[in-house]
């Protein structure tokens, strides 16, 4: 298997903006505190930055409180980039103000039109086939169009589902090779990843299973020792990252970028 599927020339992010406090959340934990959370998007981009990528940093956009979550915008993928829509509604802006960025990074940029909706944080890019869960954000027409989208580009979609009462596939889990994947017990226990390697983490840190491996780190949430020693033992280079205030808008490691290496 190629290893494409963690490794990049360039990623995209977007500065939290002042608009935040009014992010969607499932459980209101209390408003995120803007300082701090710029102080943990800027250790974001230094670690992104850290493994040679060419990092693009976008400005905040006010009019989005959401908007640094860039992942649930667009599908990046070798051939080209899709971008996405988004199902909720708020959001919807957010992926027609990522296109321009892609479409000066990528020769082909395609887009979902619906009537379906589609998220980035619902899709999980392996070493073989790209994995998209059902969820409360992603429907079976957004799915469709979007298998129709990368089918020619040699792109196998398998349709899975998100658990109930988690917002986005990737909550639950993340790649960290072409053959394994950080999954919680939850969604490791519906066989979606029969024939992977599946790397659990620790009961009651649950949240940790949204990380990223980007290129020869795995990037991850701190606060969650028991499953950052079980990457490690399995051979993985760590760094942990500041995440309280992106978790009160139920956000995590793989929500604050877009990775790609276009052709």
């Amino acid at each position: 298997m190629s290893d494409a599927a963690f490794r990049f020339t360039h990623a995209v992010t977007r500065r939290p903006c002042a608009a935040i406090t009014a992010g969607l959340r499932a459980v209101d934990t209390g408003a995120p505190d803007l300082a701090v959370m710029l102080g943990h998007h800027a250790d974001y981009v230094a670690a992104l930055r850290g493994t040679g990528a060419t990092v693009i940093e976008l400005g905040p956009l006010d009019a989005y409180p959401d908007s640094v979550f860039v992942e649930d915008t667009a599908l990046c993928l070798p051939q080209g980039a899709v971008v996405m829509r988004p199902g909720a509604p708020s959001r919807l802006g957010e992926a027609a103000e990522m296109a321009p960025h892609l479409e000066a990074l990528y020769a082909e940029v395609r887009r979902i039109e619906g009537p379906g909706f589609i998220e980035g944080g619902d899709i999980l890019v392996t070493g073989q086939e790209i994995l998209v869960g059902r969820s409360a954000r992603t429907d079976a027409a957004g799915i469709a169009e979007l298998t129709a989208l990368v089918t020619p580009w040699g792109h196998v979609v398998r349709e899975v589902q998100t658990p109930p009462g988690v917002l986005h596939f990737k909550t639950d889990c993340s790649l960290l090779d072409a053959e394994t994947i950080l999954a919680t017990d939850r969604l490791a226990a519906s066989g979606c990843f029969a024939g992977y390697r599946v790397i659990p983490v620790a009961a009651g840190e649950e949240a940790a299973a949204n990380a990223i491996r980007f290129n020869d780190l795995v990037i991850m949430a701190d606060g969650f020792p028991r499953t950052a020693e079980r990457i490690a033992d399995a051979g993985y280079a760590i760094r942990q990252i500041g995440n309280s205030e992106c978790a009160r808008l139920d956000g995590g490691m793989s929500c604050l970028s877009l990775r790609f290496t276009p052709r």
